[in-house]
């Protein structure tokens, strides 16, 4: 079983575990679109080239319409890959057009030499798969096509002998770039699990497991930078007297409180919120699409009751307690130290106030 499980791990998931592969799947989509867009420019030049020189060359005259149909095709794949999204199903569908067509020109190409053995369908079938970022079980069954698919046209084509030739190559070619793809696909997968496994790494304060300082400054500038005109609430929380718990208990018992009461953020924030750990007993909350007051202190009224219910100083079980600031963010503030600013200047007002653990910026 466990070489029929990695048999399907390497045929479907490119070597790692589907849900590593999920993980990454965006991004390995993303550089595979990029790849492909480059790609299509290079055929789009290689296919001019070779357009220009039939109208001068004997040998290559009989392709003309082959070269003038693939930059055609090409240049028309290139205004499409600026208009898809890169993750999208049809930037995918358009890279596996652009195989098949190339795998197309590869048959007709041989199909003008009846009397020689194919080479540029060959060729095509051990360079494009190593371009290509996908479940290899996709690749493998186009491989397989265009290869049943070339040996039965070239059958009606060819010289008897010649095409014996071509089956004793197109076969165990077909077999070697299957698995030049595998081989390539998961190489360039375990770099993104790589990448992706240093970037959480980075991003992750080592107490509580939320984003850290670095990551809520980045992402919330990120989201205030894109201008899409979408509301946005900052909740900036502190733990009330966590110096006395610290000082009166020790600092084992303060991490404590910190991992429990980011534990409880993390497990009631998992949509489209922004939560980490500021610093010290400091979280935040940054809430997107959305600037409504009642709707800022319905989520702080919901932190402050889910804190005391679910958050104890470990051996005498006394629950905390949470101020917090609110700023609500209109399209004003253009980086994260001005919408800072605001829901610091709330949190303390809400820490001065007996009546409530909230309070939001004016």
């Amino acid at each position: 079983m466990s070489v029929l499980h990695t048999i399907r791990n390497y045929l479907f998931y490119c070597g790692i575990e589907k849900d590593e592969y999920n993980a990454v799947k965006k991004d390995a989509y993303v550089s595979n679109y990029r790849v492909w867009r480059v790609l299509h420019f290079v055929m789009a030049v290689m296919f001019a080239a070779l357009f220009v020189s039939s109208m001068f060359t004997e040998l290559m005259r009989p392709n003309r319409v082959y070269y003038l149909s693939l930059l055609l095709y090409s240049i028309a794949a290139i205004c499409l890959f600026y208009v898809l999204k890169k993750d999208s199903i049809l930037a995918q569908f358009l890279i596996y057009a652009s195989i098949t067509a190339l795998f197309l020109f590869g048959c007709a190409i041989t199909r003008n030499r009846p009397d020689a053995p194919a080479v540029t369908f060959i060729v095509l079938l051990l360079i494009t798969p190593m371009f290509m970022i996908d479940k290899p079980f996709y690749m493998t069954l186009v491989l397989l096509i265009a290869s049943t698919v070339f040996l039965g046209w070239m059958r009606s084509v060819k010289l008897p002998e010649i095409w014996r030739i071509d089956c004793g190559n197109v076969i165990p070619f077909t077999v070697v770039g299957i698995i030049l793809h595998i081989i390539a696909n998961s190489i360039r997968i375990q770099e993104f699990v790589l990448t992706r496994t240093i970037n959480i790494q980075k991003d992750t304060d080592e107490l509580t497991g939320l984003k850290n300082k670095a990551a809520l400054t980045r992402e919330i500038n990120g989201f205030l930078a894109d201008g899409s005109g979408e509301g946005g609430i900052m909740l900036l929380l502190d733990i009330d007297r966590f110096k006395s718990i610290n000082d009166t208990y020790g600092h084992d018992v303060g991490d404590s409180v910190i991992r429990q009461f980011g534990q409880f953020l993390g497990s009631r924030f998992t949509g489209n919120e922004i939560a980490g750990r500021y610093g010290g007993d400091e979280f935040i909350v940054f809430i997107r699409g959305s600037r409504d007051p009642d709707t800022a202190r319905r989520v702080a009224a919901e932190i402050a009751s889910g804190a005391a219910e679910t958050v104890r100083i470990p051996d005498i079980g006394q629950p905390i307690s949470v101020s917090i600031g609110i700023a609500l963010y209109d399209g004003q503030e253009k980086n994260y130290s001005e919408i800072f600013k605001k829901a610091d200047t709330a949190m303390y007002i809400a820490k001065m106030s007996k009546e409530s653990h909230f309070h939001i910026y004016e």
